[in-house]
């Protein structure tokens, strides 16, 4: 216990130590409260999120509020935040305890209702979804699916080829170009 006690009275040690645990937590809290947080903020949300950031520094610097102790957690977040994303490329059933799985909310342009109070989604959010992809109506989509990331995925038969949301493309490199 003296060894512990030792490690954690090093300022340096104490802000890992506290940045890891705050980093797990939030974590957590975020798989708990639902993946729709993270992809369709609203206002409450975006505030929500920012009084969080601001509610924890303390908790992760403590009294440390120099350029060295902001260094330290900033690195401890980007240190634990890359060993998770490998862990979870390495390790599917790790990616899928901490990500979840994608939920059905429209099959075969029928909602599917316990999905969407699972999922915490009100009919108005799924059609405002429904139609940034261009469906006019829940009878014209054939899927439609909440995605781990908090996405929803709006796929139709009618509409396969029209989408709002478009993807920026990438620019190609020419080798011989200079």
């Amino acid at each position: 216990m003296t060894f512990m006690n030792e490690l954690l009275s090093n300022n340096y040690v104490r802000i890992i130590f506290s940045t890891l645990v705050i980093y797990l937590f939030i974590v957590i809290a975020i798989r708990l409260f639902g993946k729709k947080e993270l992809a369709q903020l609203s206002v409450v949300d975006m505030v929500f999120i920012l009084l969080i950031s601001n509610a924890v520094q303390n908790a992760m610097v403590g009294p440390d509020s120099t350029l060295s102790g902001g260094l330290v957690a900033a690195t401890t977040l980007f240190v634990v935040n890359y060993i998770f994303k490998y862990l979870q490329y390495r390790f599917p059933k790790f990616d899928k305890m901490l990500e979840g799985d994608p939920t059905m909310l429209i099959y075969k342009g029928k909602l599917i209702e316990s999905h969407l109070k699972k999922a915490k989604i009100t009919p108005d959010e799924l059609m405002e979804a429904v139609r940034e992809h261009g469906v006019a109506t829940v009878k014209d989509v054939d899927l439609a699916i909440l995605e781990v990331d908090g996405n929803i995925s709006v796929l139709s038969h009618e509409y396969q080829k029209r989408t709002v949301k478009r993807r920026k493309a990438h620019k190609i490199l020419n080798k011989t170009e200079g």
